[in-house]
């Protein structure tokens, strides 16, 4: 006998095509513009690890002058990161986020000029090197967390790794091409008008950041209520899955900064992130430490890691979102970030092996980013979401100070800059068991919510939901 069609399954059907259909007219509107500042942002933030294949000798900078220079960004971005967030929610995300981007192209393109500057202020090179990279530090402040503020302002937190992996793929691209145009750049304007290299890469590279700054102040919307491209009843939908979202979180600031789980976050992002920019400002400087010296071949190897990064971050976010799981999607790829630096390390005088351990590591470290970058999401809201996602980046983000120093230091004592990735190889093991002391419960919400969450996959969902709240 024909099976009789359910009444209920046809209007359901429905309204979950209509919110599909609302949450990809949101993703094609927001992503690319948020894809292209992150692009620009990374190549500006990282570019001087290709500067100093040439500036060093210019300039008269030692390897230590130029970690404290580097991480001197940090320090200015984590003391002006909580107030640039809570400015954006003040004042809304289409003008403040173009304010940074527009402020830091201009002083990232200043350091092209360190040396003339420095005379012209009557100081020590190094320490107008520093000072332009605090500024670039106070310029930037804000715009990651922003990000992050912006897209809890339109998604839920259960389809948040699609999205996060979407926007954060632009780090792997950013550094996999930057890599590519910043050595290309260096070989092929060398004493043009009479500037280095170096110089004129970093000048050239800023441009985009002065320019994204109006692609950003014209097309995007603060928030729900001012995007005229939706419809009424899409802004219903959108407002009403945040809100029915918002009583499981935190939504006081106060409260945020005393959840021990909150401080567990900062903990995770401060020891993968030591990881990544101690690879990501070093890079260069490790290829060149195995006998590569031409600036576009170690341009095209650090091309490599980053380009199979890609392909891993957006495999392991869709993996996540299918199954609902976040911890070990996390949690592995910090594993595997770990071994690889170390193994890297260990074969350094072997290219091939360096080169290969070096894209697993890469691999690993960029697949857990947007994994991670889900967890706030799940746990804050309202106020405590826009000064409580700032505060944990920019705790965490003084891991940039911790990446560089150690390489450098490692180096000084030793003399080999591969004994420092040791080290960094490690603070990736250490993130992986934080990472696995996540409560389960905190991340239960998400899982029961995952998108798609009809019929089989929504009663899976309930029962890993279940089992987390009795584990």
């Amino acid at each position: 006998m024909a099976a009789v069609p359910s009444t209920k399954a046809a209007p359901a059907a429905r309204i979950d095509e209509f919110e599909e259909q609302t949450y990809r007219k949101v993703v094609r509107r927001l992503l690319p513009v948020l894809l292209l500042c992150y692009v620009v942002a990374y190549l500006d933030r990282v570019n001087v690890g290709f500067a100093k294949l040439q500036m060093l000798d210019d300039l008269g900078l030692s390897d230590t002058m130029y970690a404290i220079g580097a991480s001197a960004f940090f320090w200015g971005y984590f003391i002006f990161e909580v107030p640039s967030n809570v400015f954006l929610h003040r004042y809304g995300a289409r003008f403040w986020i173009a304010r940074i981007m527009f402020t830091w192209g201009l002083v990232s393109m200043a350091l092209a000029f360190v040396g003339p500057l420095a005379h012209f202020a009557h100081v020590e090179t190094a320490t107008m090197f520093y000072a332009l990279r605090f500024l670039l530090g106070i310029c930037e402040a804000g715009f990651f967390p922003g990000v992050i503020l912006y897209l809890n302002y339109w998604f839920p937190a259960q389809r948040q790794s699609r999205v996060m992996s979407g926007f954060l793929i632009a780090m792997p691209v950013s550094l996999m091409l930057g890599g590519v145009v910043s050595g290309w750049l260096m070989d092929h304007t060398a004493g043009l008008f009479g500037y280095q290299g170096w110089q004129w890469m970093l000048l050239i590279e800023g441009v985009p950041s002065l320019l994204t700054a109006f692609v950003v102040y014209f097309s995007l919307d603060d928030g729900i209520d001012r995007a005229n491209w939706l419809t009424a009843q899409e802004k219903k939908l959108l407002a009403a899955n945040l809100q029915r979202e918002s009583a499981h979180k935190t939504a006081r600031f106060g409260s945020a900064v005393r959840d021990p789980r909150v401080w567990l976050l900062v903990a995770i992002l401060l020891t993968f992130n030591t990881g990544f920019y101690g690879l990501a400002f070093w890079l260069p400087s490790i290829i060149k430490a195995t006998g590569v010296h031409d600036p576009l071949h170690i341009g095209l190897l650090t091309a490599i890691p980053y380009g199979v990064a890609i392909v891993a971050t957006l495999a392991n976010a869709a993996h996540s979102k299918k199954t609902g799981e976040r911890r070990l999607h996390a949690a592995i790829p910090a594993l595997i970030g770990g071994v690889g630096l170390i193994m890297s390390a260990a074969l350094a005088h072997h290219v091939v092996w360096a080169i290969t351990f070096l894209t697993i590591a890469t691999a690993g470290i960029l697949a857990l980013m947007p994994i991670y970058w889900t967890f706030p999401g799940q746990l804050l809201s309202g106020a405590a979401a826009a000064a409580g996602i700032a505060m944990i980046n920019a705790i965490g983000n003084l891991s940039g100070f911790t990446g560089s120093m150690i390489t450098a230091v490692a180096k000084d004592l030793t003399g080999d800059i591969n004994n420092g990735t040791y080290a960094l190889g490690a603070c990736l093991l250490i993130s992986c068991v934080l990472i696995l002391l996540v409560p389960r419960t905190m991340l239960a919400q998400a899982a029961s919510n995952e998108t798609g969450g009809s019929g089989r996959e929504t009663a899976r969902a309930d029962k890993r939901a279940k089992q987390a709240e009795h584990a």
